[in-house]
């Protein structure tokens, strides 16, 4: 009997002794790894089937402005508002204007003045000469006389003319059909000679315009194809032209200034929504240059690199590797040595990332 209790016992402790064991046991953590983005090193530009984005504009995109300085006292602009060619849109106070005008008349009615006692002078001159009561000399006083006085009444008259059309310096005008896209200003304020103060859209055409990089840009063409699309205008495809390929480089953006013509708009088009224009280079010749974002690229003390990914399957590894560039473009660094077409370098985060860590691609 005692033997089956100190068994019973032993049996219990033994259990007790598993379950404990069992239970202390701690999971290995598992291993967590970074999300890292890549891409496959290309050559510049070669893509045959390139898209950019640009924004939808009219054909006439006018300034409107005041050719003289002073406070707007009439403002009937409305962002949005369809104009009409000669409609008034704004007036200045004129005030400078009106005194310089009413200045002008004045001297205008003396020198009117003047010229008519002028005249009297010489008919009354012309007959005291030609009964000998007055010489010669007196005559040609008296023709000088006049003359001066005629041509200071025609100077005064011109300076008429134009203070007129210095008051319609102070107002303003729409020069053609459209609508108002923006309004910088607002009645009673003061607005200098030539400040924009209202842009309007005229004509009837939709323009894109957009920024081509370097490494293309001698494919594009005017008269060229091309596809838009608008963000705002998803289910609907247009055709397009290129009808203006700048020559210059646009020193802000480093690209050329290009403009395509929307060859069959809606009225759903709107100025300023965003376009995208694809271009289809076809066959056109590609450089074997081979090139990589500028944020892929990396520089220590040792000089510039990237990281390479070796692809494992469900993971990868990263390795530090030197390359050496060239030029910067709008695509990215051009790659003197160090890179063949088709490695994988990572293109994200690359002042957390280690040599030989293991990641896993997204």
């Amino acid at each position: 009997m005692k033997y089956i209790v100190m068994t019973r016992y032993f049996v219990l402790f033994s259990l007790s002794l598993a379950l404990y064991s069992c239970g202390g046991e701690e999971e290995a953590p598992k291993k967590v790894l970074r999300p890292v983005k890549f891409q496959e090193v290309g050559y510049l530009g070669g893509e045959k089937v390139r898209t950019f984005s640009g924004t939808a504009q009219t054909e006439k995109i006018i300034n409107l402005s005041f050719r003289a300085s002073g406070i707007i006292t009439q403002f009937d602009v409305k962002l949005g508002q369809k104009v009409k060619k000669g409609q008034l849109l704004a007036k200045l106070d004129n005030v400078q204007s009106r005194l310089a005008y009413e200045q002008s008349i004045t001297q205008l009615n003396s020198a009117a003045s003047q010229m008519n006692t002028a005249k009297l002078n010489l008919n009354r001159v012309r007959v005291l000469y030609e009964k000998g009561s007055a010489s010669l000399s007196d005559f040609e006083a008296a023709k000088n006389s006049f003359k001066t006085a005629e041509e200071s009444h025609k100077s005064a008259k011109r300076g008429v003319d134009i203070q007129a059309e210095q008051i319609q310096y102070g107002y303003i005008y729409a020069p053609e059909d459209g609508t108002l896209a923006s309004v910088t200003a607002e009645i009673d304020e003061n607005v200098q000679a030539g400040q924009a103060v209202a842009v309007l859209n005229a004509g009837t055409e939709m323009e894109i315009s957009l920024g081509i990089p370097e490494s293309v840009i001698n494919g594009v063409s005017e008269g060229m194809e091309v596809q838009v699309n608008f963000s705002a205008l998803a289910e609907k495809d247009f055709k397009g032209k290129i009808t203006e390929v700048s020559p210059a480089v646009d020193a802000n953006t480093a690209t050329y200034p290009v403009m395509a013509t929307v060859v069959n708009p809606t009225n759903d088009i709107k100025s300023g929504m965003a376009a995208n224009v694809t271009f289809d280079f076809g066959e056109r010749k590609v450089e074997n240059i081979l090139v990589v974002p500028a944020y892929a690229v990396g520089e220590d003390s040792d000089g510039r690199f990237v990281f390479l990914v070796e692809d494992k399957g469900e993971t990868a590894t990263v390795k530090k590797h030197p390359i050496q560039v060239g030029n910067l473009s709008a695509e990215g660094f051009e790659v003197v040595s160090g890179l063949s077409v088709g490695q994988k370098i990572a293109t994200a985060g690359l002042q957390t990332l280690l040599n030989g860590q293991e990641v896993k691609l997204q």
